[in-house]
């Protein structure tokens, strides 16, 4: 195929744009979302959450850095497609080893450029996002739209057992080892099981399809979830997992998935998203603290909780800790012991955001969640797990 072949992008509403072959020469189908992050393109193409979406960058200028051997986030791309307006023509870092064109070459990801990316962002802003198809291969729109629309739909989708790991691995704390925790992979991030084993935490990634008895035979001091991709609502064996271990008073921490996870093991639903939140300039503001923080975000779904007012639950009191600034989404959830309980009332037992605290890529404004789960972990920590913070 010759170098700038033309290619079609077309929306399951039929607007259509032309452009440029970018990446591997085919066809490719997927959600149409779009991501408004100046920087950080190697760790969103790497991220699971973004597994059967077709990501548009708002800003203009993308591969300037090329890509690097130390920010991927897993061990490949994810994106089903990717759209940018002005390719860079070579990187200028002294950290890159490759083009951004030649890694998606390379990995089968099918791209266009040259188009007006503001216009389709305008677009998908006013009319959400919605099934669309790349293709260098097709010249007729009215074919490729005919593809797009027999194409799977994000909502009713279940993802996460395909992103997940198949098998169990140990990230190890980083010096003294403090706690143990067990992470329900359902597209963690490289980042995520760093960032606690910073802290001390020893890290048993467990693959998406495991058990209560999986996650206790750890002897965790604290339960984790990770972000991923696909509908909350679709993902049921998870939520009885943490049922499970919310009922048997494990510490437990989610992010971005694992908060809308957490928000339906409390009985709450979860809907979709116009377009989402997907970038790493959020306001959000911690409800707790009044603390506004600026945070990435990767989501298409959200939890359904009231924003004022206490929720009661199986497992205790349940409130919105952290909303979004633009428009009032829910961004967090704890879970305490009842004001009126006779054994530590409005004892913290649980917490969820539905950003990425991990700053891969982002601010570092949210790192504090991290030290938030030691901290809890520290204060339940497992009465048959014989190992303390002077023995480990």
């Amino acid at each position: 195929m010759p170098l700038h072949a033309p290619a079609i992008l077309v929306l399951e509403d039929g607007r259509t744009f032309t452009g440029e072959a970018y990446g591997a020469p085919g066809e490719t189908f997927g959600e149409a979302v779009f991501n408004t992050g100046m920087t950080g393109y190697q760790e969103t193409l790497t991220d699971p959450s973004y597994h059967r979406q077709v990501v548009v960058m708002t800003a203009p200028h993308i591969g300037n850095t090329g890509i690097n051997d130390e920010d991927q986030e897993s061990g490949r791309i994810w994106v089903a497609g990717y759209v940018v307006r002005d390719p860079a023509r070579r990187p200028s870092s002294w950290r890159s080893r490759r083009t951004l064109d030649d890694e998606l070459r390379d990995q089968g990801v099918v791209g266009i450029s040259g188009i007006d990316t503001r216009a389709l962002t305008r677009h998908l802003r006013e009319r959400g996002a919605m099934r669309v198809g790349i293709s260098s291969v097709e010249t007729d729109p009215a074919a490729l739209l005919e593809r797009v629309r027999q194409a799977d739909a994000m909502a009713g989708t279940e993802l996460s057992s395909e992103v997940s790991t198949q098998e169990a691995y140990v990230v190890p704390a980083h010096g003294e080892r403090r706690f143990t925790v067990a992470a329900l992979d359902l597209g963690i991030k490289t980042m995520t099981p760093h960032r606690m084993a910073e802290r001390g935490i020893e890290v048993h990634v467990l693959p998406a399809t495991a058990t209560l008895d999986d996650v206790l035979a750890v002897r965790p001091d604290g339960l984790f979830y990770s972000n991923g991709p696909g509908d909350p609502a679709a993902t049921t064996h998870q939520v009885e997992v943490l049922q499970g271990a919310l009922a048997q008073e494990l510490p437990y921490f989610g992010i971005c998935f694992g908060n809308q996870l957490f928000g339906r093991a409390l009985g709450f639903g979860t809907y979709k998203l116009t377009y989402g939140h997907r970038g790493i300039n959020q306001p959000v503001m911690d409800r707790t603290t009044g603390r506004v923080e600026v945070t990435a975000h990767n989501h298409g779904f959200a939890v359904d909780a009231p924003l004022e007012g206490v929720t009661s639950t199986p497992y205790g009191e349940a409130t919105v800790s952290h909303v979004c600034l633009n428009d009032d989404v829910v961004e967090g959830l704890e879970l305490r012991v009842p004001t009126g309980s006779t054994t530590e009332p409005g004892r913290l037992k649980a917490f969820s955001v539905q950003y990425h605290p991990e700053a891969a890529a982002g601010p570092h404004d949210a790192a504090y969640l991290f030290d938030r789960f030691a901290e809890l972990m520290s204060e339940r920590r497992d009465p048959r797990n014989p190992t303390t913070e002077s023995e480990a």
